[in-house]
């Protein structure tokens, strides 16, 4: 259960499980080439698609909070929809990053150091990375070979930067977060070929 700034809370299923939300824009609109844009995200490969200010809280981490965790997830929604969701200001979810199925396309939606609203824990909100991948927990076709190298590249990146160990003690499935009711990435995602990705 989700607790905004400003005392909203929301329950979020299984990935985004919000049915049939449309987005907001199309996938050219949501991921603007802008002169901007490698100012604005943490990752440089990734693309700018910023989630509404109100499904997000400022900060300043890892400065007043540190960031030790990388929570990752399964959207149950297209990559398109994702971002709407995102970018919808009456829906309060987000996530930092969002990784495209087909090809590995990264979009950044929340900086680093601001607090995304993806765990369902307020804890481990403050100290971890969210990241979205397009699928659903069912459906292992979703999880490409494209969609595998990209995430493990962000996750190395992140690992990096913010000193993560890159274990399974401190890059989770939302699944495993404390008092989560989600079954995101789901068992028939491949966590000893991610991480192998991740520390190779």
């Amino acid at each position: 259960m989700e607790r905004g700034p400003d005392g909203r809370r929301a329950v979020v299923r299984a990935g985004l499980l919000f049915g049939a939300a449309a987005a907001a824009t199309a996938v050219s609109a949501a991921l603007p080439v802008l002169g901007r844009e490698r100012r604005l995200v943490d990752y440089p490969h990734a693309h700018w698609a910023p989630a509404a200010g109100s499904t997000c809280t400022a900060s300043d981490r890892p400065s007043a909070h540190p960031i030790d965790r990388v929570v990752i997830h399964v959207t149950q929604e297209t990559f398109a929809d994702t971002i709407g969701i995102f970018q919808n200001p009456d829906k309060p979810v987000s996530a930092h990053y969002v990784v495209r199925s087909v090809d590995g396309r990264i979009a950044q939606c929340v900086r680093d150091r601001n607090i995304a609203w993806h765990a369902g824990n307020w804890h481990h909100n403050t100290r971890s990375i969210g990241i979205e991948h397009e699928g659903w927990v069912d459906r292992p076709r979703y999880f490409t070979a494209a969609m595998y190298e990209a995430s493990a590249a962000l996750t190395a990146h992140l690992c990096a930067t913010y000193g993560i160990p890159g274990d399974r003690d401190h890059i989770i499935g939302h699944s495993e977060v404390p008092g989560a009711d989600h079954t995101d990435p789901g068992p028939l995602w491949d966590w000893d070929r991610y991480l192998h990705l991740v520390n190779g």
